[in-house]
């Protein structure tokens, strides 16, 4: 029993402002480009690391997508200078999510 249904059986009358659905279909509404995402590896410090760049929507989309992919490869990485940096080399994996998002991603080295 989540959260929600417990609050259902203690106010029965009360109606809720928000739907969950609604939030899945908001966090959703990502601009999506024409022109395609770079995705290249490098190495820094030895460490490799992913790079996405050339996303020319709203900062606040971009971070979004980072902090989400991120959270499904269960991987740190940060969000500077309009790119997101992934720790690994995870470009065939976030090529196929970005992918499945919609996007145009174009794979640059290696």
């Amino acid at each position: 029993m989540d959260l929600q249904d417990q609050l259902k059986n203690l106010f029965p009358d009360h109606v809720s402002k928000e739907d969950p659905k609604e939030k899945d279909v908001q966090k959703q509404d990502i601009w999506l480009q024409d022109d395609p995402i770079i995705c290249k590896y490098e190495k820094r410090k030895g460490k490799p690391i992913t790079i996405l760049e050339g996303y020319t929507g709203a900062d606040k989309d971009f971070k979004l997508l980072a902090k989400e992919l991120k959270q499904k490869l269960s991987v740190g990485g940060s969000f500077k200078d309009n790119k997101i940096i992934i720790q690994g080399d995870y470009r065939d994996k976030i090529m196929q999510m970005l992918k499945e998002k919609g996007f145009a991603v174009k794979r640059v080295g290696g």
